[in-house]
């Protein structure tokens, strides 16, 4: 993973890469390892993440089929 920093300006450049590193899952893979995991533990992290999943993608699903209001797009402050 690579972030190029611009004017010098460091502390731009760390959000830009913690933000990368949040959406690649690095900080929760990071936490996983810290400790061992019990088999039975991990199936049911695991089986919550898959309804997780499923529910979300149902819920586009719907709003893509207008059957659910879409979100509210919030502006970027800058």
């Amino acid at each position: 993973m690579q972030v190029i920093v611009r004017d010098n300006n460091v502390e731009q450049a760390l959000r830009v890469l913690k933000k990368r590193m949040q959406r690649e899952g690095i900080f929760r893979e990071m936490r996983a390892r810290e400790s061992f995991e019990k088999p039975s533990e991990k199936r049911v992290r695991e089986a919550a993440e898959a309804v997780r999943r499923h529910r979300k993608a149902q819920k586009k699903k719907l709003q893509r089929e207008g059957l659910l209001p879409a979100p509210k797009k919030s502006p970027r402050a800058r």
